[in-house]
């Protein structure tokens, strides 16, 4: 029989007759209902066993809550510590919290007062740098102005020393023109003098060409074959000696020369050759070929006397390789 009260007791439960020697039942005040009434089956035989199963798992129960107290004590303390842990762990990072907050505090102070003070530094530069500025503008401006009417005094002095130098230079030009009109005029009469003395030129048959060759027989015939530009001459006199004279291009040895009767006899060296030109007389041209022209060089002797000669060399301008 069960010792729990009947979950759904049918009626009113009529008062069992209580075992021999059992406390009489527990009757409660007027003022409360009754209880409800558990009727305890008398131990049987063999029941013993339950009761000591039932005891034990009492004990078993006390054991194990004293045990989950002691565990719960334990846990407890271990909680206040780690509490305790916690708390100074929070009071050491608020008190550096605080004193990073601190220093970061003075920091951003600093770097305020920082930029302010390079704030103010920065607008006195550019007030200074305004001042300077306008101040540079000015000179410049005076500057500008100065040498602007320094320009204007140079212009206007520069103006009269063109007008004067012009001037001048017209006189000039008016006199350039009287003289190019005396040159012209002196060019005129030279020119006929030139022609009249080319005119006057004595001519002679070439040896080696046979064409007509003008001969001068002084300065100033050799003057107007110069003016004529032909050919190029070159004046030269010769002594009798041992050595050859250069002359131009070519060599001269006088070998003999005859005042009386006019003649002279030479040694003439050109391209390495040397020819001897025998019995000439005074204003003959003696002809030859060189390597260098394809016309014939000509020399003339004007002048002979004891042991000299005195003439030119007449040669021609266009030089070439002949064939």
């Amino acid at each position: 029989m069960s010792i729990f009260p009947n979950p759904s007791p049918q009626g009113p439960i009529p008062p069992s007759t209580p075992p021999q020697g059992a406390p009489p039942p527990y009757t409660p005040p007027a003022q409360y209902p009754a209880p409800p009434q558990y009727v305890v089956a008398a131990p049987s035989n063999g029941g013993g066993w339950k009761i000591g199963v039932l005891f034990a798992a009492v004990v078993l129960a006390i054991g194990g809550c004293v045990y989950l107290y002691m565990q719960l004590d334990k846990t407890k303390a271990d909680l206040v510590k780690t509490n305790d842990a916690l708390q100074a762990r929070i009071d050491k990072l608020e008190e550096a919290t605080s004193v990073t907050t601190r220093s970061n505090r003075k920091t951003v102070d600093e770097l305020r007062e920082q930029l302010e003070r390079a704030r103010r530094q920065a607008n006195a530069m550019v007030g200074e740098a305004k001042q300077e500025a306008l101040k540079k503008v000015d000179d410049t401006r005076a500057q500008l102005e100065a040498a602007q009417e320094q320009n204007k005094q140079q212009l206007k002095s520069d103006i009269s020393q063109v007008r004067e130098q012009t001037d001048t230079a017209n006189k000039q030009i008016s006199q350039v023109g009287n003289d190019v009109t005396a040159v012209r005029t002196d060019l005129t009469s030279t020119k006929g003098e030139l022609e009249k003395t080319v005119a006057d030129l004595k001519r002679a048959t070439g040896e080696i060409d046979g064409h007509s060759v003008m001969i001068a027989t002084n300065g100033k015939e050799l003057a107007a074959l110069r003016a004529l530009g032909e050919r190029n001459f070159v004046e030269f006199t010769i002594h009798k000696s041992k050595q050859a004279q250069k002359v131009g291009d070519v060599s001269i040895l006088l070998k003999n020369a005859d005042p009386k009767k006019n003649r002279y006899t030479i040694e003439l060296t050109a391209d390495d050759r040397t020819t001897e030109k025998k019995d000439r007389t005074a204003n003959e041209p003696v002809q030859f070929m060189t390597s260098k022209a394809k016309q014939p060089y000509e020399l003339i002797v004007n002048d002979v006397k004891k042991d000299t000669i005195a003439g030119y060399l007449s040669v021609p301008k266009v030089q070439n390789v002949r064939n």
